[in-house]
């Protein structure tokens, strides 16, 4: 792997560590005041995500975008470090009121936004379509999904997960969307949320698929699947609390199955 020289430049020499928390497949590079992402050229493409970061850019806090290669091989983009601590971070865990109600804010800052002139689509035709793509070329990582979701009790197999999400498609609330709304992907800093990464699914989208991701991701790390240690007396459900709404279980339902398929 050669990096691009006016990268290199950026970043020769200086002191980082790898980030490994995440599920993407790429090699992250953390420094003092930036991070570089490196990512094959066979998986995602990393122009859509440049675009909606150059879109959100006083919007929403979003890394900067410092410079962006690409070669025959992978795609290099060095953006700025968003301040603060993950909201998995031990402390917003053994303070679960606080986090929720940090999460409710977060969610209602992209609710928030105006996506008239949004450049990025990413309703429930198009998460279909490439849900079908990843189910037609064998790309579902059954390693990585949900122990009740195939066999037993469960689906027969991606396809037939897929079928079923084509039969019950929910009613649709656009709203901008994170995509990956889990907590490693939200920040904090000094009681309030101070940004957003991984925005590789981030558009117009339906307001339930947040909600859902978010769901899954505090009901994991607070019952041990992420890290290893369970906090009590802790219900996921305070989420719509914090929200002030009412559950959708059949919309949670549908985009935490969605969401096995990537």
């Amino acid at each position: 792997m050669n990096i691009p020289d006016n990268i290199k430049k950026l970043t020769e020499g200086k002191p980082y560590t790898s980030d490994d928390i995440g599920m993407s497949g790429s090699k992250i590079m953390v420094f003092d005041d930036s991070v570089l992402k490196i990512v094959n050229c066979q998986g995602e493409n990393e122009d859509g995500v440049i675009q909606m970061m150059r879109w959100l850019d006083g919007k929403i806090s979003v890394p900067k975008v410092i410079a962006y290669e690409k070669d025959d091989e992978y795609q290099y983009l060095l953006m700025s470090k968003m301040p603060g601590k993950m909201s998995c971070d031990k402390y917003y865990l053994e303070h679960p009121k606080e986090l929720l109600a940090l999460l409710a804010e977060a969610l209602k800052m992209f609710w928030n936004v105006d996506i008239s002139d949004c450049p990025r689509n990413r309703d429930i035709d198009t998460e279909l379509k490439e849900a079908k793509y990843r189910v037609d070329n064998n790309l579902v990582d059954l390693d990585n999904v949900e122990p009740t979701t195939f066999g037993e009790g469960g689906f027969e197999n991606p396809r037939a997960l897929l079928k079923w999400l084509e039969s019950n498609r929910p009613n649709y609330e656009p709203v901008l969307s994170h995509g990956d709304f889990c907590l490693p992907n939200i920040f904090i800093e000094d009681g309030k949320i101070s940004g957003f990464i991984d925005l590789g699914d981030t558009g117009i989208g339906d307001k339930w698929r947040d909600i859902a991701l978010c769901y899954r991701s505090l009901k994991h790390n607070f019952d041990g699947t992420f890290g290893g240690k369970v906090y009590a007396d802790f219900n996921p459900d305070m989420l719509f609390e914090a929200l002030g709404i009412e559950a959708d279980w059949e919309k949670l339902k549908f985009y935490i199955l969605l969401d096995e398929l990537f």
